[in-house]
């Protein structure tokens, strides 16, 4: 229990340091917290409602990935690189599948609705 407890503790400390120093972050936790109740005004039955919220889930989840991943390699070599420069630019086409998927559940969430 104890150590479910940390992990915990670190997770939330992850969060909130996300959700203080990161734009993208902030921008994500609030799209997150829309998302909330267009949910229930959008999705039609239980499964609709999941995927609506996973999918702003799997953004946010990228999201963080790509600010780890930038972070680490801004801390391993601080200065212009090629090669760090595309381990940044994978990092950030990982986030930005995440959004176009997000994007395809609410546009087909929409269509269904209407």
């Amino acid at each position: 229990m104890k150590a479910l407890y940390i992990a915990l503790l670190n997770s939330w400390r992850g969060l909130v340091h996300g959700a203080r120093t990161e734009r993208a972050i902030r921008l994500e936790l609030m799209l997150l917290a829309l998302g909330l109740p267009a949910t229930v005004l959008l999705g039609a039955t239980l499964w609709i409602r999941v995927a609506l919220l996973a999918s702003l889930l799997l953004v946010l989840c990228a999201e963080f990935l790509n600010t780890a991943i930038e972070k680490l390699c801004d801390h391993l070599h601080p200065g212009h690189h090629a090669r760090i420069g595309i381990v940044k630019d994978l990092a950030s086409a990982g986030a930005f599948a995440a959004q176009m998927l997000a994007a395809l559940v609410w546009i087909a969430a929409v269509i269904d609705r209407l």
